[in-house]
């Protein structure tokens, strides 16, 4: 090339008013190559080069600028030029995450409390000032919540107890919402349900990924133990600034693990209890109101206008009556307010009624239950029914479209008396058309509902389950619509067990049959819908084992097993399946327990509980077989290929798969014949068998582009990757490479994107781009830690271990394969601990320590043995290899002779 070139001195070089996409064009044209041509010699996607060009694509990575001016053979000043374009004009400032809010909406017309909002820093600065004279404490409040979090890494807890109904939720939202612009990183809220009738305490593993999805954390990466939870939560808040409210809380044990360890946050702890076991916490309790603060707050709900003419002295009467308790004082007051011909003393005789009915209740729950029964008396005929039937409701919320269920009326009509039912305080709007009531309000609620006749109270939760069956059948429908055969459907009917997949079950209308009074057009609403609703979802589902509904209770296991492995919530997905096994074997449902079985295998070998997934998937199979059921036998026979292959018992694994493929082509179950082939092609690939692996693979990706299984196209991309990179033919590998990671990234699936960048990674260290291979790794291991995946770490850091051997770094390299070991000890994965021994060997003989390199290879050769494999799943780490590597560093034993 002429030295023109090289320093970039020819007439015609581009500058940086050409602009990226020109300039590159030159550039490429005078280096006579086509886009093809470069992107394989740079190992990027020919796609990446087209969208630079066009000016799609106007940042590119840094790496991929380096790729490109190494391929280009760019002098200097092209180079500078290069990066200019690349690096484009100033950005504005960039957001890389969209902080929660979730706090619900603030209490209206709350008052008093002055004391405790100055305690917990959010003093009322109205100016009012309660008996103890805090008034004065407004800006000493405020400073503290604005200076002492954050400053010095400080968490801020305060426990708020007392009893129900005493205004402890308010107390906490109003003071969140005062303080709340001190938290730049945004608010969480939590209802651990400590207290609440019918509803189970939320376990901290549940809430945990509750708590990490809405921190951005998808499903697949949060990890499966609590305590992993706990702490890639705890590692996310030190460096945020948030404010989390944790309400009703059952004890010190359900909240501790939901507490931050470092960083600026404020957490705001609600409980009946007095959590003194909580060290690092501040206790508030609060009492009943003084009668001052329950005279303003009566007024205030009321109306000014309807409290006139009313003694100080009848007031007082009247919220002494309702114990001095919130609660009771804004109904109360709600019912003076809805009939305009009442007076105060009218209230209060009414008040003083209901209480001398009520005289053997304790009298705080005594004076509520005087308001609720004086509110319920006051409501149509409709509206108490709708009362009644809403405590039924196992959940925490509910929407205008399940409630139409519930009351068997159209949802226009169910949102009118929600909204009479929230105007009368028996209901809350915690956020836009979603209702919940306090626990006091469902308690009284299910006191009045256990009169209803046991037929009706059945029908009412039967109307309930159908609609959340249909609405979760349509969710799932547009979210994986290419397997819905894996999927129950339901039509309309008496409810009957059973929950064979891809058949109409009797229970519940499908989803192309009755009317769905939930509006979801795309995937994008289905994925709010499951959302808000998965927490109601799966209380629903332990309402039906609980009580009598065996065939709702197997369609919610079976349709919503793939959104549960998704989100990575193994625990809740097994504890489902578990129950839908036991309805399944109570009821002698053969096809009931196969599909459970198999839900339960798939859980617990993504789970890496090998032996349990292949337990559970026999047994399936063996069903399977005995019912004539082919797309179970196909399913069972594809999973267990999957467990056998991950513990590196390949020739077994192709046996599975091998008959799946054959049972898939002749019933024409596209979706199951793409699964088995990605399996026996990927576990052809780890045998070293290229030639076989690559048919599988291609015809893999011929049937998912076919189905749209984006999915499945993306997972056969990978894998052909790799192929043509052990094949070295780079440049085909580089271009499925790019297409499988520009798909991972366009559907958001962070595993297929680990991977590609993992292979990339692998492509760039064979083509001897160490610093290109570097970036990469570094970047698996950044999202890997970002979203708590330990098998990428793994991957990551064994990654660059050998890039430091390749770059003549021992000691370091050393230091990474020791940290591969212990991750690879923790999740109990053989192969790549051989691989882990490896590396440490590779590091102790370059470092010359042949006896710690003896020591690893030993090791290494030892768990391929007793996997009764010759091969790990990495280009030169098998026996034969070892073994020579071992000769090579074992001193030759020379026999003595006699003299």
């Amino acid at each position: 090339m002429p030295a023109g070139a090289r320093d970039g001195t020819d007439a015609g070089r581009p500058t940086a008013e050409t602009g990226l996409g020109a300039s590159l064009r030159a550039w490429r044209e005078r280096a006579l190559l086509t886009q093809e041509q470069l992107a394989a010699r740079a190992g990027l996607n020919v796609r990446t080069v087209r969208r630079l060009e066009t000016g799609e694509l106007r940042r590119p990575r840094s790496a991929s600028v380096r790729l490109l001016a190494e391929a280009l053979d760019l002098g200097e000043a092209d180079l500078a030029t290069l990066k200019r374009l690349a690096a484009g004009p100033p950005r504005a400032p960039r957001r890389t995450r969209v902080p929660p809010h979730q706090l619900p909406a603030d209490v209206t017309a709350f008052v008093g409390r002055t004391r405790e909002l100055a305690l917990i820093g959010a003093p009322d600065t109205t100016g009012a000032a309660d008996a103890t004279g805090t008034a004065d404490t407004d800006a000493a409040g405020i400073a503290g919540i604005a200076g002492t979090t954050g400053t010095a890494g400080t968490v801020m807890v305060t426990a708020i107890d007392g009893m129900a109904g005493i205004g402890k939720t308010a107390l906490a939202v109003h003071a969140a919402h005062r303080v709340a612009a001190h938290f730049p990183d945004g608010d969480l809220f939590m209802d651990l349900h400590g207290h609440t009738q019918g509803v189970p305490a939320a376990e901290p593993a549940q809430t945990l990924a509750r708590l990490l999805e809405a921190l951005g954390f998808p499903g697949e990466a949060i990890p499966l133990d609590t305590g992993d939870r706990a702490a890639l939560y705890r590692s996310i808040l030190a460096d945020r600034k948030m404010l989390i409210v944790l309400d009703n809380a059952a004890d010190e044990a359900q909240v501790r693990p939901l507490l931050p360890g470092a960083g600026g946050s404020l957490v705001l702890i609600t409980s009946r209890r007095r959590l003194v076991g909580l060290d690092e916490a501040r206790t508030i309790s609060v009492d009943v109101l003084p009668v001052a603060e329950a005279i303003a707050l009566f007024t205030g709900t009321a109306g000014e206008e309807r409290v006139a003419g009313a003694s100080r002295e009848v007031l007082a009467d009247v919220v002494r009556r309702c114990g001095l308790l919130p609660l009771a004082i804004r109904l109360a007051a709600a019912r003076l307010k809805a009939h305009p011909a009442w007076s105060v003393r009218h209230l209060l005789e009414r008040l003083e009624e209901h209480q001398r009915l009520l005289s053997e209740l304790h009298a705080g729950r005594r004076s509520i239950a005087a308001a609720l029964d004086l509110s319920y008396r006051e409501l149509s005929a409709a509206e108490q029914r709708a009362y009644r039937l809403l405590a039924l409701h196992p959940g925490t919320d509910i929407a205008a479209g399940a409630a139409a269920a519930l009351l068997a009326t159209p949802a226009a009509r169910a949102t009118v008396t929600l909204d009479r039912l929230l105007e009368a305080h028996l209901l809350q709007e915690p956020n836009p058309g979603r209702y919940r009531c306090h626990d006091l309000i469902r308690a009284h609620g299910a006191e009045r509902v256990a009169g209803e006749p046991e037929a009706d109270r059945r029908a009412a939760m039967t109307r309930l389950l159908d609609h959340y069956g249909r609405a979760a059948s349509a969710a799932m429908d547009l979210l994986y619509p290419y397997d819905p055969g894996t999927r129950p459907r339901r039509s309309s009917g008496e409810s009957v067990p059973g929950a064979t997949p891809g058949a109409t079950m009797p229970g519940v209308a499908a989803s192309g049959g009755a009317a769905l009074d939930v509006f979801m057009p795309d995937a994008d609403a289905a994925t709010a819908w499951l959302d808000a609703e998965l927490p109601n979802l799966l209380a629903l589902a332990q309402y039906a084992a609980d009580h009598g509904f065996p065939g709702h209770l197997q369609h919610l296991s079976a349709t919503l097993h793939r959104c549960l492995r998704g989100r990575g919530r193994y625990a809740e997905a097994e504890s489902l399946h578990a129950r839908a096994l036991s309805a399944a074997r109570d009821l002698g449902d053969d096809a009931g327990e196969m599909e459970a079985l198999l839900q339960l295998g798939e859980i617990r070998s993504v789970s890496s509980r090998y032996e349990a997934a292949v337990a559970d998937t026999t047994d399936a199979l063996r069903i399977a077989r005995a019912i004539g059921d082919e797309a179970g036998e196909l399913r069972a026979l594809s999973g267990l290929g999957v467990s056998t292959g991950s513990r590196g018992r390949f020739p077994e694994a192709l046996a599975y798969y091998t008959r799946a493929m054959e049972i898939a082509r002749t019933i024409g179950h596209r979706t199951g014949e793409l699964d088995a082939l990605i399996g026996f092609g990927n576990a052809h690939r780890a045998m070293g068998e290229r030639e076989q692996a690559a048919r599988a693979l291609t015809r893999a990706l011929e049937i998912a582009r076919v189905t749209g299984h984006r999915i499945g196209e993306l997972r056969a991309l990978n894998g052909l990757g790799r192929i043509h990179l052990a094949a070295g033919d780079h440049g085909a590998a580089a271009a499925c490479l790019g297409r499988a990671l520009d798909l991972a990234r366009a559907t958001g699936h962070r595993l297929g994107e680990l991977s590609g960048l993992t292979a990339l990674g692998l492509l760039h260290r064979g083509q001897g781009r160490l610093e290109a291979a570097v970036d990469c790794y570094r970047r698996v291991l950044e999202i890997a830690r970002e979203i708590g995946n330990r098998n990428w770490q793994f991957e990551a850091i064994h990654g660059l271990g050998r890039l430091h051997h390749d770059l003549g770094r021992p000691g370091e390299a050393l230091e990474s394969h020791r940290t591969a070991l212990a991750l690879a000890s923790d999740l109990g994965q053989r192969g790549d601990q051989a691989r882990a021994h490896d590396g440490l060997a590779c590091a102790a003989a370059a470092l010359g320590r042949p006896d710690l390199a003896r020591h690893h290879w030993s090791a290494a050769l030892a768990i391929l043995t007793g996997l009764g494999a010759d091969r790990a799943e990495e280009s030169g780490v098998d026996a034969e290899t070892i073994r020579a590597r071992l000769a090579e560093v074992t001193p030759e034993v020379i026999p003595r002779t006699g003299r």
